[in-house]
């Protein structure tokens, strides 16, 4: 497993080989279409990420120290956020989730090329995310 700074490292550089947008808003969709398949028994209010216009569920275990998350969303480009996210953050620890700053999604230019709506849903995965490790510290 790469360490979660190559882990990010390696999304700046999949990025970087697309010069428009467009080109990455695909790169996303195919990320999301790659996410491992989410049981519907898991589809439920308790795992349902507040303050997305779309519907993201994150569902969260911890074995052997390390948190282990799971996604699905009803909406293409919104999936590839979060299939984005799980896949730098996922198997890591607590405590590595905790501390990070997510940086790497500015550096990205995300957040502002999303339109408002799904830049708060990005805001609000990440909180889910960075809550989850706090709670499991």
């Amino acid at each position: 497993m790469l360490s979660l700074q190559e882990a990010k490292a390696r999304v700046l550089e999949d990025f970087s080989m697309f010069d428009q947008w467009l080109d990455k808003y695909e790169y996303l969709i195919e990320l999301g279409k790659n996410l491992e398949s989410f049981p519907e028994e898991h589809k439920t209010e308790d795992r349902l990420i507040k303050g997305c216009q779309s519907r993201v569920w994150l569902n969260s275990e911890k074995r052997d120290g390390r948190l282990w998350f799971s996604a699905d969303s009803d909406a293409i480009i919104t999936k590839g956020i979060i299939s984005l996210l799980i896949g730098v953050y996922s198997g890591r620890t607590p405590q590595e989730i905790a501390s990070d700053d997510f940086a790497f999604i500015e550096e990205l230019g995300l957040r502002e090329n999303l339109s408002p709506t799904r830049a708060n849903g990005l805001a609000s995965m990440i909180a889910t995310i960075k809550k989850t490790a706090c709670d499991e510290q």
